[in-house]
């Protein structure tokens, strides 16, 4: 079961039997049913976790209580509120399973024991930290410079297997478009 994750580290920074037995130790194994939270917004509960199999979405709701989709994640990614998770706030996001899921998660003190036990994850953890800040930032100009149009085609092209999970409503809110205006767009393509 955690063969994945050992494969999604291993890309990166090679591991010993020890060492990953100490990682495993570290994590805990959750499953989640669809629409499950992981996180609720403004809670104190923050965790880094790898995807297994399942989708989610991260999401804020906004003071007339809609929903603004910032991110999927699908299986073989990690997800986390990085600022909740390294500087211990309140959460700033909403994380929902769109389908049955299976993760594990890591909390911060194990993280930090980890870190102590297995240094070499450092270096692990600092290209985690950069391809979340590039995605973010990619995300960032995707909604500034892309239409709609072009953010949709670059979406279901990432992701071919699994926009199909994504029920308009969420897709509608992660492109910043009406449900109305994601019908002509997917009627156009």
């Amino acid at each position: 079961m955690y063969k994945p994750l050992r494969l999604n580290i291993e890309r990166k920074i090679a591991l010993t039997d020890e060492e990953w037995t100490f990682i495993v130790e570290k994590t805990e194994f959750i499953k989640l049913k669809k629409n499950e939270f992981l996180q609720i917004q403004n809670s104190n509960s923050s965790y880094e976790c790898f995807i297994l199999k399942g989708a989610f979405k991260t999401y804020i709701l906004n003071d007339n209580g809609n929903e603004s989709v910032i991110f999927f994640s699908f299986e073989n990614e990690w997800m986390c509120d990085l600022e909740s998770f390294y500087h211990q706030k309140p959460t700033t996001y909403n994380i929902r399973a769109i389908e049955d899921s299976e993760i594990l998660v890591i909390s911060k003190a194990n993280k930090t024991l980890l870190f102590e036990q297995v240094p070499k994850l450092i270096q692990f953890h600092i290209i985690m930290v950069e391809k979340a800040n590039i995605a973010i930032q990619q995300r960032l100009l995707d909604v500034l410079n892309k239409n709609s149009k072009q953010r949709y085609l670059e979406f279901i092209e990432r992701y071919p297997n699994k926009f199909k999970v994504i029920n308009n409503k969420n897709l509608s809110s992660y492109l910043g478009v009406s449900h109305e205006f994601l019908s002509k767009i997917k009627r156009r393509v």
